[in-house]
């Protein structure tokens, strides 16, 4: 979009929040990159100039503004709508494998050199995979210097900068104020606490409005496994398995943000947590285009108007959602939940939470290939499914990751024994992100269908729900609100 400069200027000169991440603004004569909704006197059209990325913001000398704040921007909805290089580079930069594994690492996951790579990053961020790992890191850097008390050096390796020059220098660069000079500007009421290897933040997530929060935290809440899950104090809380150890969240949601508490066992997990968690909610989507794009058909338009803005309820961790998917086939949401709870209790590795009832992490594929199949009360072709499942998933065989494709992964679903198109839409829709993803044979999909006039086979209601894409995992969401089912409803 950043191309589009008439487009652009209308959308700065109206302080539109729905482009903020899209793009940003750069105004030549102060040297400042901003998001389009800031609040301050846009600057003449003349002035401004427009780039895809914070990161080529900051590799063309501009810094951020310090009243609208872009590096708090929602991320741009592109890298959850595609599944192609760029986009798939993008979710693996948020995921911090870049920090983690370099961009040849990035580059091995993705089956890409690291030319081409950064070739096409180059050309449609303006900014290579380092310098996107960059300016995530200098984001990280900020809120744990307005957030915690933790020395200057423990936030600089925490990070993910690999010295304390260079947190320092780019801490400058970006926000043209030392590290000590951001903390300084900070109310100290507004700080936390941070000590020891345990840190415990409290953050908000933004969004794009409208957000309809009831059946995103109504579906979380009504399929949460006891022990890894549960909906406590107005909260939905999780633990999370993070690469370089555990941590718990607590997700509520706002009129204008999420709330977001986090206890890390490592705090050079925060990057990742965070943008698990916005997964995990949609929080990128754009609903303005998606419920648009709906509203079209006059059988949605009526579920639309009534409650606009709803998501995809999404997951944390890949692996974990095609496991429960299995354990869901034919059975209640009550008994899915038990089978769950069951593997959790007897394969999950333990953890504390001083706060509420979470006791476990969900067990990981590698630890639940080691199972006795014979203990898993199932049917015996379910246990096979099973099996399977995880056995391809421990010795990498499937690849459920952010940088998985799509269409590749369905087909690889589809083959494994046990798996229909149900099942594998499901993933695709939940664990794999596919915006477009559609489940026809759902029965509550069936029931909506019946009750609003809609075909009720699969092929013809497929058929009907053409016009809905490429955003046929978001009409799911509203045909399934149509039912009493409490997966649509914001526990109280």
């Amino acid at each position: 979009m950043h191309t589009d400069t008439e487009r652009c200027v209308r959308a700065v000169q109206s302080k539109d929040a729905r482009f903020d991440g899209w793009f940003f603004t750069a105004v030549l004569t102060t040297r400042i990159y901003c998001r389009p909704s800031c609040p301050v006197v846009p600057p003449k059209p003349g002035n401004m100039t427009f780039y895809p990325s914070a990161a080529a913001c900051q590799q063309a000398g501009f810094r951020a503004c310090k009243r609208c704040r872009p590096d708090t921007s929602p991320g741009s909805p592109e890298w959850n709508e595609r599944a192609d290089l760029v986009a798939r580079a993008m979710r693996l930069i948020a995921d911090g494998v870049v920090d983690r594994e370099g961009v040849p690492g990035l580059a091995a996951r993705l089956g890409y050199s690291t030319r081409q790579v950064e070739r096409q990053l180059l050309a449609e961020l303006g900014a290579g995979p380092l310098a996107l790992a960059r300016a995530q890191r200098a984001q990280t850097a900020r809120l744990l210097i307005e957030t915690t008390a933790l020395p200057m050096a423990e936030i600089a390796f925490a990070a993910g900068f690999s010295s304390i020059r260079a947190f320092n220098d780019t801490v400058r660069e970006v926000f043209a104020l030392s590290p000590s000079e951001l903390r300084a500007r900070v109310p100290r009421r507004a700080a936390g606490q941070v000590s020891g290897t345990a840190g415990s933040l409290t953050l908000r997530l933004p969004f794009r409005a409208p957000l309809n929060p009831d059946n995103l935290f109504g579906h979380l809440a009504a399929t949460a496994v006891p022990g890894v899950e549960e909906w406590r104090d107005g909260a939905y809380r999780r633990t999370l398995r993070l690469p370089y150890g555990h941590g718990v969240v607590a997700l509520s949601p706002n009129p204008d943000h999420v709330a977001c508490r986090l206890t890390l066992s490592d705090l050079r997990d925060l990057t990742v947590a965070i943008s698990r968690c916005r997964r995990l909610l949609d929080l990128d989507a754009d609903p303005v285009a998606i419920d648009d794009q709906l509203r079209t058909d006059p059988v949605l338009a009526p579920l639309v108007a009534k409650a606009p803005g709803r998501r995809v309820p999404r997951t944390v961790d890949e692996a974990e959602f095609a496991v429960r998917a299995v354990l869901g086939q034919q059975v209640s949401t009550a008994a899915a939940r038990t089978h769950a709870a069951r593997l959790v209790a007897a394969h999950g590795d333990p953890v504390d939470d001083p706060e509420g009832g979470l006791t476990h992490l969900f067990p990981s594929p590698e630890q639940l290939a080691r199972l006795d199949p014979e203990s898993l009360a199932m049917p015996r072709t379910r246990r096979t499914t099973f099996t399977t499942l995880v056995g391809q998933l421990a010795d990498g065989a499937l690849n459920l990751g952010v940088e998985s494709d799509w269409t590749e992964t369905r087909a690889r679903l589809l083959a494994l024994p046990g798996f229909g198109p149900w099942t594998a839409d499901v993933i695709a829709m939940r664990a794999l992100g596919d915006p477009d993803a559609f489940l026809p044979t759902d029965l509550g999909i069936r029931k909506a269908a019946q009750e609003l006039g809609l075909p009720s086979t699969p092929a013809a209601l497929t058929a009907r729900a053409a016009a809905w894409r490429p955003w046929r995992a978001y009409a799911v969401q509203y045909l399934w609100a149509t039912d009493s089912h409490p997966i649509n409803f914001l526990p109280v």
